[in-house]
Parts: C-alpha cells; sequence; structure tokens
C-alpha cells in the first residue's frame, strides 16, 4: 500500500506514514476522526504547523504535519463562565489521571448548561469518553437553543444523544475484551428558574438550600436497584462488591439505551445547584451533609466553594477522580 500523501510505502495496520507523517486512518474513513477531534485533546492549534484543533487526533498528532503534541494536563482543571458558575475537576489522590470532565456555559437573559461526565475506568479511554462527552453535550444543547427548541426536556436529550454519538466515535482496539470508551453524564439546562436535568450513570444533582437540600437525581447502579427491589437491605447492598457498579452509561454498546433519565426542578428559592461525580459523593451522599460542607467553606461564591469541596474530597482519602459544578441562584 501507498500513502495518500507522498506515496511511501505503508502497511496495512499503519495509522501514520513514517516518510510525511499524514494519517492514514484519516484518509481511509475521515468522518471517523474529524468530529470528535476537538473534544478528544485540546482545544489549541497544533503545536508545529498551527494547523486548527480538528487537525489533531485522539492520539494528539496532527493530520496535517505528523507533529505529535505535548500532553495537556487535566489533573486539576478550573472554569468560572459567570461569577455565579463554577467548577472544578481534580485527579484526586490515588488514580494516576484524571478520568472526569466538566463543560460549563453561561447563555445571556440567565440561561445556563451545565455538565459533567465520570469515564467509566474499565472501559477503553475512558478519559476521552467523558472530555468528547461534556464537549458535544455543551455543543448540542446550545445549538438546540439558537434552533428555537423551546422543550427543555428535548434540548437535554438532544445534547445526550450528541455525546452519546462522540463517545461512539472513539476509536477502540476491536480485539480487546476491555469495553468501548464508556462514561457516565449528568447534565443540567437551567432556565428563568427551572432547571432541567437528565443523566444516565451514578454522576447527581443536588439542590442545596438552607431549607431544604435534595438529591435529584437517581443513581443508575445496581445497588439502587438491589435495594429497590427488596432483595437487599441499603446495608447488605452497600457491603456488596457490585455496591458501585453502574447499569446505565454512554458508550458504543448502550446505544439502544442512551436516552437519559429526566427531572425538572422548579427552582424555590436562593441556594445551590450542585453536579458531581463520585469522588465527592461517595464522601458525602447526604444532601444535608452537603450543605454543611456549603457552609463551611465560608464563602457564598461559586468558585471558593468548589475548590472547598475538592479539599474536602481530597482529605477524606481522595480514592477518586473529583468533579464539582456549582451555579448559586441568588
Amino acid at each position: 500500500m501507498n500513502c495518500h500523501e507522498c506515496g511511501g510505502t505503508i502497511a496495512v495496520d499503519d495509522r501514520f506514514c513514517e516518510e510525511c507523517g499524514a494519517s492514514l486512518v484519516a484518509a481511509s474513513n475521515p468522518s471517523s476522526l474529524v468530529q470528535p477531534l476537538t473534544v478528544l485533546v485540546s482545544n489549541i492549534s497544533c503545536q508545529k504547523c498551527g494547523a486548527p484543533p480538528a487537525k489533531i487526533d485522539a492520539e494528539r498528532y496532527c493530520i496535517e504535519c505528523g507533529f505529535r503534541q505535548a500532553v495537556i494536563s487535566t489533573d486539576t482543571i478550573e472554569l468560572q463562565p459567570a461569577p455565579n458558575l463554577a467548577g472544578a475537576s481534580d485527579r484526586g489522590r490515588r488514580h494516576d489521571r484524571n478520568e472526569d470532565a466538566i463543560a460549563l456555559k453561561f447563555i445571556a437573559d440567565d440561561i445556563y448548561i451545565m455538565v459533567v461526565c465520570d469515564g467509566v475506568s474499565s472501559s477503553q479511554h475512558p478519559e476521552l469518553a467523558s472530555r468528547a462527552a461534556v464537549t458535544n453535550c455543551l455543543e448540542a444543547i446550545e445549538l438546540a437553543l439558537q434552533q428555537g427548541i423551546d422543550d427543555p426536556a428535548a434540548v437535554i436529550c438532544q445534547g445526550v444523544d450528541a455525546a452519546l454519538q462522540a463517545v461512539a466515535r472513539i476509536p477502540i482496539d476491536p480485539t480487546s475484551s476491555i469495553d468501548p470508551a464508556s462514561t457516565t453524564i449528568v447534565a443540567a439546562l437551567v432556565r428563568a428558574n427551572i432547571a432541567t436535568i437528565g443523566w444516565l450513570g451514578d454522576s447527581r444533582a443536588y439542590w442545596i438550600a438552607p431549607d431544604k437540600s435534595i438529591q435529584l437525581t437517581q443513581d443508575d447502579s445496581w445497588m439502587r436497584d438491589a435495594i429497590e427491589s427488596g432483595m437487599y437491605t441499603p446495608e447488605e447492598a452497600e457491603a456488596s462488591p457490585y455496591a458501585h457498579a453502574i447499569v446505565r452509561w454512554l458508550g458504543a454498546d448502550t446505544a439502544d439505551d442512551g436516552k437519559p433519565s429526566i427531572v425538572t426542578f422548579a427552582i424555590p428559592s436562593a441556594g445551590y445547584l450542585l453536579l458531581c461525580t463520585d469522588g465527592l459523593w461517595n464522601y458525602a451522599p447526604d444532601p444535608g451533609y452537603l450543605y454543611h460542607l456549603f457552609q463551611q467553606a465560608n464563602d457564598s461564591h461559586s468558585l471558593p466553594i468548589a475548590r472547598h469541596l475538592i479539599r474536602f474530597a481530597n482529605q477524606q482519602g481522595g480514592q477518586d477522580n473529583i468533579t464539582v459544578g456549582i451555579l448559586v441562584i441568588e
């Protein structure tokens, strides 16, 4: 076989031409890489030739010049697109990489978009799955709003479907016994003090307020199913080795079950909308205790609270990646 760019000799399973660096995967199936590229690696151009982010593939190679980009650390991330909207993601103390991801957006007229994902560690490329999901979900929600779609549940479903398609496109090793790239997702659209939340997996949404703090989502997990079926007591289920197993997620192997659960919450008063991965809620599952942690931050602003929650989880052991998104409602 010959390279489509320079005519050099290549092997059937080569991904790049050794002579010129051209991507052979993109040449044989352009749609397999172009769409998810900007979410798999970074939002910056090629560090050598300046090619746009869409030309950087899942292994950090530039399709134009073949240069491999320097690793961009996602160990600790902080976002604050608006004074009352912020988020943070941290590797924790036990994992060697951060497989969580977060995307936040403030739009005029008090519209907010929040997306949090937790890559499934037992799958291929979980860190790519979570990053692809948050970016494509947020972009699809924003596009749906621009198109004038009025039903917020339909907007959330459109976002989650875009996330599913992006995750399903991530290149995997088909001969591997490891599951395809997978991630949980929880996404919120807040408009006119109405929060519409969709999820798959066990990343959660909470309403945190002085008068009443509540968990807004219900985990798609073996433990929840076991307790609700009456087969196990909460104590027995929590002691099971399957306690933290999820039964729904986003991945190429769940395309037939990729519709999110949806809840609509009318925000009653001042308080906080919290989206988080289990790296936080495993240490503080009770909504009342989460309110206590918010108070401990000694700051009513979104980013200081997010930082405090990350510190808390790490102080408890940091057994997992930790991600939180916080919207302050005044």
